[in-house]
């Protein structure tokens, strides 16, 4: 009973910590620093979204960025002001009723993420009868095939111009506020007896299946949640950078997601928001290595591409002590934090110094 108390209590404590330091950034700090931020919380919400559907349920769908168009088109298209939506489709009008409507930005976020769940359970109808390799090979088809679509409907997302001007409606207390949202929702799912049906699936689906689970709906729950998810992050990503075009969702954006959930942990969401973070800010942290470096003395002419390669080093590195990621299959937890050998260590030295200064009194 005191081991909850203490930990409702840190936990308190830290949400409180979060939101201070949430407003402190949202009116103190530079505007690039508040975009890096949201970047790293939308990319915490498609992390979990997919570690649903690939750590949690053992499926290896490749489809993300699909769905994540769908949901940043449907938002854009949805908060966009008539008279711009007017002025940016020159070459095919936008078809009614779309070029009228303007919703809330919450209501559009909602309705993104049904639109692509709507989609992820049309796919995963005749896609999760398939298993493994053939099962990403699909999704990725899939994914490709929505993109390719977005391109050649001139009438509905602009072609290949794509979107300009979308409300810049994203903050930082959107996408930290549906990320820890998200967070909740999938943890309870997981908690649940339907999370313990995925992981059964994932562990053994022939024992799983022995023992009364149903594969095709519980695969489909995984996948059509895991849409979901997707579109939000989708529509707040659409909504953060102002303008987006079916190029942006191709197959690469799927696999810098997928780096995301392995490196944080495949069924771990804490480890996928912890991977999120430290992949975008590492990212932004290395872009010096593509420039020019002057140390008064010498300057070291940049390379292209420079950031890439040490990046990719630098993943290699962490994969081969963590080949199961940062967090592997496990939560983050107080009492595993306090149980740490950091912690251990600390709390000694915090007794040995009071100790001390008892002495010297």
């Amino acid at each position: 009973m005191e081991n909850k108390t203490r930990n409702w209590i840190l936990t308190t404590v830290a949400v409180l910590l979060l939101v201070g330091f949430l407003y402190f950034a949202d009116n103190y700090l530079d505007l690039y620093i508040v975009r890096i931020l949201n970047v790293c919380a939308i990319y915490a919400i498609l992390g979990m979204s997919m570690n649903l559907v690939n750590g949690f349920t053992g499926l290896f769908s490749l489809g993300h960025a699909g769905f994540m168009a769908v949901g940043a088109y449907t938002t854009a298209l949805l908060t966009m002001p008539p008279a711009v939506k007017k002025q940016i489709y020159y070459l095919a009008p936008l078809m009614k009723p779309l070029d009228q409507i303007n919703l809330a930005f919450p209501l559009a976020l909602f309705v993104a993420g049904l639109l692509a769940a709507v989609v992820g359970g049309l796919i995963a109808a005749p896609v999760l009868r398939l298993k493994g390799d053939y099962l990403a090979i699909a999704t990725l088809g899939f994914a490709e095939i929505i993109r390719v679509v977005f391109t050649n409907t001139q009438s509905i997302t602009n072609g290949a111009l794509g979107l300009k001007g979308i409300p810049a409606l994203t903050n930082l207390w959107w996408s930290f506020g549906t990320a820890a949202f998200t967070l909740v929702v999938l943890r309870s799912l997981i908690n649940s007896s339907y999370g313990r049906a995925l992981k059964a699936i994932r562990e053994d689906e022939i024992a799983a299946e022995s023992m009364g689970i149903n594969l095709a709906k519980h695969k489909t729950l995984s996948f059509v949640i895991g849409a979901f998810f997707a579109g939000v992050g989708g529509g707040l990503l659409g909504n953060l950078l102002g303008t987006i075009d079916p190029k942006m969702f191709s197959s690469m954006f799927t696999f810098n997601i997928l780096l995301i959930v392995v490196l944080g942990g495949m069924g771990s969401l804490t480890g996928s928001i912890i991977s999120a973070f430290i992949v975008t800010i590492a990212n932004e942290v290395l872009r010096f290595l593509d420039e020019s470096i002057n140390l008064g003395f010498v300057v070291i002419q940049g390379k292209v591409g420079m950031r890439s390669v040490v990046f990719s080093a630098l993943l290699m590195f962490v994969v081969l002590f963590y080949r199961h990621g940062l967090m592997g299959e496990t939560e983050f937890s107080w009492d595993r934090l306090l149980a740490s050998k950091i912690c251990r260590r600390t709390r000694a030295l915090f007794r040995k110094n009071l100790q001390q200064r008892g002495v010297d009194r």
